[in-house]
């Protein structure tokens, strides 16, 4: 993606916003400025698809390392294939993270979502939308892929899947709130980092443990309910931390 493509983007997204300033806020007013801000982000990631390649290479050689260096011991690799499948999602996931503010910061794009009357919080979510399309669902497509390579079976590569799809949104939610924090910061995304992984130790354990309870025949549960739960939660509160992170940033 170009710089003139993204400024272009910018400053058509500004004259929408100047076009609503005056009209007051409603459902379908917000609906339309909520899926206008995500079909640009999947634009520009689109141009810009190199980033994206990026993160999904670095998740495949991740994952795919592991095997060649322990040996072809099918039960070592049954057993930590799952955390090693959660260990680079979870990677992959804040090399992204970088790109979700930093362009609209540089370009003036955040300001310009300070004005519109449509909640600031509501469109920091579809910018985190639009970044999980990218990122976060390639990665689960991906999963089965990768499971193979540890000799999971397809009960383990389905929980797999079911558990990255429940995480991975989580990941990119409180992964938001580290970029949104340290934006403009020098060494942003080495804070983010600190930021970000030790809030995410929760995701990661309990996305790798149900799929190896159910390798093991317990009840998975537990797990799952867990991490609806801290999507829900991260769906409830991450918007006004990330709305409230911008605008100190932007100030």
């Amino acid at each position: 993606m170009s710089a003139p493509d993204h400024r272009e983007d910018a400053f058509a997204l500004g004259t929408a916003a100047q076009g609503t300033r005056a009209e007051p806020t409603s459902e379908a007013s917000l609906l339309g400025a909520f899926a206008a801000l995500v079909q640009r982000d999947l634009r520009l990631a689109a141009r810009g698809r190199a980033d994206a390649v990026t993160s999904l290479v670095f998740f495949v050689i991740v994952a795919s390392l592991f095997p060649l260096g322990i040996g072809a011991d099918l039960k070592v690799l049954r057993d930590i294939g799952p955390g090693v499948v959660w260990v680079a999602a979870l990677l992959a996931s804040l090399l992204a993270l970088p790109r979700l503010f930093v362009a609209d910061y540089a370009d003036g794009t955040l300001e310009q979502l300070l004005l519109v009357p449509q909640p600031l919080s509501v469109l920091a979510l579809a910018k985190v939308l639009a970044h999980w399309l990218t990122t976060g669902l390639p990665l689960v497509l991906l999963s089965p892929l990768l499971g193979l390579q540890y000799g999971l079976s397809a009960e383990a590569i389905g929980m797999l899947v079911v558990a990255l799809l429940l995480g991975t949104p989580t990941l990119s939610l409180i992964g938001a709130i580290g970029a949104a924090l340290t934006l403009g910061l020098r060494g942003g995304n080495v804070l983010t980092a600190l930021l970000v992984l030790p809030l995410n130790a929760p995701v990661l354990i309990f996305g790798a443990g149900a799929v190896s309870a159910l390798m093991a025949g317990l009840a998975t549960t537990a797990q799952l309910s867990l991490l609806g739960a801290m999507l829900a939660l991260s769906l409830a509160l991450v918007p006004w931390a990330l709305a409230t992170s911008l605008r100190i940033a932007c100030e």
